[in-house]
């Protein structure tokens, strides 16, 4: 429910009140009691983030350069085995 602010333009009280968008304007002021009380146009409310934070895919991911790429490939290994084991165990 949005947040209304009144002032009323007799005595100048100003006050702050949760009111749904369907319902009636207030017109009497609780102060003076006198049928004087307006609803000021407000600068409206911040947005307000909720919940663990941004999915994964919200932000575009970096690719690496060409030449970083080829510092980090690993070299091949001279197992011959399927299990990562030399020749010599009789596997291969």
């Amino acid at each position: 429910m949005p947040t209304y602010q009144y002032e009323c333009s007799a005595c100048g009280h100003t006050l702050e009140i949760l009111q749904s968008m369907t319902e009636a304007r207030l017109t009497k002021c609780p102060k003076c009691k006198k049928q004087k009380l307006e609803r000021l146009i407000g600068t409206g409310s911040g947005i307000i983030f909720k919940g663990s934070g941004f999915y994964e895919t919200d932000y575009k991911r970096k690719v690496p350069a060409a030449s970083e790429s080829s510092k980090e490939s690993p070299k091949a290994s001279p197992k011959s085995g399927s299990h990562g084991c030399s020749s010599s165990c009789g596997c291969g």
